[in-house]
């Protein structure tokens, strides 16, 4: 399986090296107000790629801090005591789920 994985890595290395190698022609992309960035295609869809990681990563921020805020005021739940030796089990219901 570690094997399977590393060759799936270099796999999608090799893949993203050759779409590099191809695309070194110069893009222009035309901001507003005639503002304008030159540069090779391959670093120009780069760049989208992680503006699109980063706004994801900062709109999900305030429901990763809400979730936190919930989970550090929430009760702490108790396990269930485990039985002494000697002790009677627990009575089991015979009854199955429903939908089973």
């Amino acid at each position: 399986m570690k094997y399977l994985l590393w060759l799936l890595k270099a796999a999608l290395f090799f893949t993203l090296f050759a779409f590099a190698l191809n695309n070194q022609q110069d893009a222009t992309v035309h901001f507003f107000f005639g503002t304008q960035w030159r540069a090779p295609l391959v670093l120009v869809v780069l760049t989208a790629f992680a503006a699109g990681l980063a706004t994801g990563v900062l709109g999900m921020v305030p429901r990763w801090w809400k979730h936190r805020i919930a989970a550090r005021h929430a009760p702490q739940q108790a396990t269930a005591p485990v039985p002494a030796a000697g002790s009677p089990s627990p009575v089991v219901d015979s009854q199955p789920p429903h939908g089973i």
